[in-house]
This record gives structure tokens, C-alpha cells and sequence, in this order.
């Protein structure tokens, strides 16, 4: 079967398609004939070696998102069958395979049905950010009526923790710069703040005492910290462990935990299908285009995701 990955860490250049041996469905799985995979930023660590990848053999395939067809379903599955499409997260060097490949098996609990309605491009893109942004938002531990700051709202991130917070009664504070306004204004945020280093004075403008929480999407850290009020909590999507500031919970993200989050797969999928959660695709490619698609989300300023077909 194909897969796109790296034999040697470097690079969007490094990534290749390459021949491996087929898998098949054991005890507890299912196969998923992958149809479209979506390319994430943490997809860019795993290919240029910044991971831990001790525990998989070359070549490296990047990949947490996935959706498809099941063409194998293993000993002791109930409830799936041959034809069933799915959305599924997937765990690059771990022993299981990243995404970006033509068939994955996947253990029952790390996947769902495609939300109704859409697209098997467009469900690629729900899973690992969906997930993150209801784990951030499990971490924060905030109640109707708090008040949530997003930094890197127009971010595929950055969109569903706007829309997730808002249909949980939260009043959130999210950045922009001028040409994401109308975007950013579409996922129903309270109050618009300039994105950049005056963002936390310009929280503080709307929230003089401080929010309550500080979600981190688009890496500020330091500079935005202020914009929490003392007894806050901030998190990191990148594993930062905070500035000592008094006061601050930091958190820190790890979506890897969330691998057979069935649950929360099923309430992404609810989310899309009322319309809470809008998935966004920048465009549609080719699988053996994954060197531009690294680049080009490596450059900065996509909205959306890009997503590799088979």
C-alpha cells in the first residue's frame, strides 16, 4: 500500500510516497480504505524529527487525521460495518501509523461516522482539532458566563474553540487581524480585539479585572499572559510550561491522550451536524502534493485546512 512519509527527518522536501506492506483489521479494528487526510502543524514536527520516534521504523508518516471507508472490520467489533464511512484520529510513531496512508487500521473508540451532510474531505479536518479544542476547554474548567480570550482565532484551532466556548454559554474575547475580520466575525465571538502585541491591553479594554482563561492558539505566550486575571488559567497547544506568573494556572495541551475519545468524536460529529462547528478546507490536493502542502502551511496565513486525496 502507499503512504506518504520521510526515510530521513528534514524538510517538505523530505516527504515521499513510498511502498509498504498492506495491513489488515485485527481483533478490536477495523480498516479504513483512506480517502482524504488533512495536514495539521504538529504534522510538520513529526517530519522533521522533533518528535519522539523511538518506538516506529522508517519511513515516518506523519498524520492524526483521517476519514474513509471501512473495507475491514476485525474479530470483536460490533456495531461497524464494510461500507461505513468514518472519521478517525490516528497516532504517528507510536507503533501505530500516522494518517497519511492508504489504509488505516483503526481501534474501535478512535473513530465515528462522518457527520451528516458532509463531505469525507471536510470530516478530515474535524477530529484531532475538535478534540483539542474540547480538551482545552475541559482544562480551563469554565462555566456559563466566564470569559474565555482566543489568540489565533481565524486558525482551523483557533475556530473551533470559538465556536465550542460559545455554545457553552462562554464570553469570548478573539483576535484578528483586518483581513480575517469577516471570517472571525462568523464564529460568533463576543468581542473583537486586533491580533498582535497589544492584545492584552486591548483584553484588559474590554475586561478590565481579567479573563478568566487564555487559550494560546497561536503561540503568544508571553506577551498575552497579562490579558489573565490573577487566580486564571492559560493553555499551551506546544507543551509550554509557563512563565511563573503569579497567580496563573498553565496548562498544557496533549491531544495524543485523546486517541480513544469516542465520546468526544460523537460530540464533534453532533457539533457539526447542528452547525456549532463549521469544518473549513483550504483546498483539496493530490496525495503525492504533501511537499507543497507542508510548505505552503509552514509560510503562514491559510485559513483552513489543506487536505490530500488518495
Amino acid at each position: 500500500m502507499k503512504v506518504v512519509g520521510v526515510e530521513t527527518f528534514g524538510g517538505p522536501g523530505a516527504l515521499a510516497v513510498h511502498e509498504v506492506p498492506e495491513v489488515h483489521a485485527g481483533a478490536g479494528s477495523v480498516r479504513i480504505a483512506v480517502r482524504a487526510f488533512a495536514i495539521n502543524p504538529t504534522d510538520t514536527g513529526v517530519r522533521a524529527g522533533e518528535r519522539d520516534s523511538s518506538k516506529a521504523t522508517a519511513p515516518y508518516v506523519p498524520g492524526m487525521d483521517a476519514a474513509g471507508v471501512i473495507d475491514e472490520v476485525g474479530p470483536d467489533v460490533e456495531g461497524w460495518s464494510v461500507g461505513d464511512e468514518v472519521m478517525a484520529v490516528a497516532l504517528p510513531l507510536t507503533g501505530h501509523s500516522g494518517a497519511y496512508v492508504e489504509y488505516l487500521v483503526a481501534p474501535v473508540g478512535s473513530f465515528t461516522r462522518i457527520p451528516r451532510g458532509t463531505t469525507i474531505e471536510a470530516a478530515s479536518t474535524v477530529p484531532m482539532n475538535g478534540l483539542t479544542a474540547i480538551q482545552m476547554l475541559e482544562l480551563a474548567g469554565l462555566e456559563r458566563g466566564q470569559t474565555l480570550a482566543v489568540t489565533g482565532a481565524a486558525g482551523l484551532l483557533g475556530n473551533y474553540v470559538v465556536q465550542l466556548a460559545k455554545a457553552a454559554g462562554i464570553t469570548v474575547i478573539a483576535d484578528s487581524s483586518e483581513k480575517d475580520q469577516a471570517l472571525v466575525r462568523s464564529l460568533g465571538p463576543d468581542h473583537i480585539v486586533p491580533r498582535g502585541d497589544d492584545f492584552a491591553a486591548s483584553v484588559r479594554a474590554v475586561v478590565p479585572e481579567g479573563v478568566d482563561a487564555l487559550f494560546d492558539c497561536a503561540l503568544q505566550r508571553d506577551t498575552v499572559v497579562p490579558a489573565i486575571r490573577e487566580g486564571g488559567v492559560f493553555v499551551d497547544v506546544r507543551g509550554w510550561e509557563g512563565n511563573g506568573a503569579p497567580g496563573i494556572r498553565f496548562e498544557r495541551v496533549s491531544v495524543f491522550s485523546e486517541y480513544r475519545s469516542f465520546d468526544k468524536l460523537e460530540r464533534l460529529r453532533h457539533g457539526v451536524e447542528s452547525g456549532t462547528i463549521v469544518p473549513r478546507v483550504a483546498e483539496v490536493l493530490p496525495a503525492e502534493r504533501a511537499p507543497e502542502a507542508h510548505e505552503r502551511l509552514e509560510a503562514g496565513g491559510t485559513r483552513g485546512r489543506f487536505v490530500l486525496t488518495w
